[in-house]
């Protein structure tokens, strides 16, 4: 949200918020939960992927917040389909880090990986 407050750039704003936004709300999420990464990481990625077909659909405009500035920006306004390859990078990149940091820890801890945490870490 800060971003979208503050950042009026070509390439922060439009893109490394969408970027950012799923890898925090991931984060919010397994701070509360002890879901698997995957499971955790396709539902935020549908929740942000619902939020933009919002967007295409105006949700907004047919609410009639049209002036109300935290549902534009909370919401969006407008679909693109680089927010969407956006929020599938942010979540490729969780997925990607929680899985080294798995395998950095089974290897800091002298373990291997073994089935079960392989199927913790996707189930």
């Amino acid at each position: 949200m800060i971003i979208a407050l503050f950042v009026r750039d070509d390439f922060i704003r439009p893109y490394g918020g969408d970027f950012l936004v799923v890898i925090l709300i991931y984060c919010f999420v397994k701070s509360f939960l002890d879901t698997p990464v995957l499971s955790t990481a396709i539902s935020v990625l549908a929740f942000a992927y619902l939020i933009e077909t919002l967007q295409y659909f105006q949700i907004v405009h047919h609410l009639g917040w049209d002036q109300s500035r935290i549902a534009n920006i909370l919401i969006g306004n407008y679909f693109t389909w680089v927010d969407m390859l956006a929020y599938t990078l942010g979540i490729a990149f969780v997925v990607v880090t929680e899985k080294l940091r798995l395998v950095n820890y089974k290897k800091t801890n002298s373990k291997t990986v073994n089935t079960e945490d392989i199927l913790h870490f996707f189930i």
